[in-house]
């Protein structure tokens, strides 16, 4: 059971350590694969036709608008879980290493109590 575990972890870890989601830059996180945030148009009201050519510009915009933010939630929540897995497993590493200590511990002053 431990063995196929260990593979689960192994295969988990690389496909999440293979998929490149967003970054920050200077305390701003980005998506990395998510495009160009679209701009939204201008709102002309100098006549009727320039107001309503926008409005469909407007239709098209909240379109790409709409996959983009699907893609920034999809790479937030992958670095989310990166994170988490990341620094879960940091802690773990470093509870053996505090418990393999103690155990080193018990046996030097076991070892030296009876000298």
């Amino acid at each position: 059971m431990k063995k196929n575990q260990a593979w689960l972890v192994l295969i988990l870890s690389a496909v999440l350590s293979s998929a490149e989601a967003g970054t920050i830059n200077q305390g701003i996180w980005s998506p990395v694969n998510c495009g160009e945030k679209p701009v939204a148009p201008l709102i002309p009201d100098s006549d009727v036709k320039a107001f309503n050519a926008a409005m469909n510009q407007i239709n098209d915009w909240q379109s790409k608008v709409k996959v983009y933010f699907e893609c920034l939630v999809k790479e937030a929540n992958a670095d989310n879980t990166i994170v988490a897995e990341s620094a879960n497993r940091q802690q773990a590493e470093h509870q053996k290493l505090v418990e393999s200590l103690n155990q080193q511990i018990d046996a030097a002053e076991k070892k030296l109590s009876k000298k």
